[in-house]
């Protein structure tokens, strides 16, 4: 099992997301940006630290959202969700392939990577939508 953060990023009211790269295992797969949990690392350094190599960016966590545990049959994921707003930096990507900044109505309309879809449909029905979008 694999231990990764992610972080649903939200930039002036919009949503970021990131396409993985036909290098990437999940190719062209849409998803929450983050990263594998290292060793001693607690999950809020992770999630910062995988957005500033991936993204370049700052963030500020918000709350954490439910886990998301799936077995794609060679790897099976632990997936770490965290609600984030953006601090500061220029959005460059190290990883993927493209990035999206979404209204929460368009969210659905993507092909998402297959763990992180129970993230999308929980983050849209939580109060935090309502409260800050």
């Amino acid at each position: 099992m694999v231990n990764v953060t992610c972080a649903v990023i939200l930039i002036n009211g919009k949503i970021l997301v990131t396409q993985r790269s036909e290098k990437m295992k999940l190719p062209l797969k849409w998803e929450f940006p983050g990263g594998k949990l290292e060793e001693d690392e607690s999950e809020i350094d992770c999630i910062k630290r995988e957005i500033i190599e991936e993204i370049n960016i700052e963030i500020e966590i918000s709350e954490k959202l439910s886990n998301s545990v799936h077995d794609y049959g060679d790897f099976k994921i632990n997936l770490i969700p965290f609600i984030a707003n953006y601090v500061s930096g220029e959005i460059k990507l190290a990883e993927h392939k493209d990035y999206k900044l979404l209204d929460k109505s368009e969210l659905l309309n993507l092909e998402w990577a297959e763990a992180d879809l129970p993230i999308v449909y929980e983050f849209l029905k939580s109060d935090y939508v309502s409260r800050n979008i």
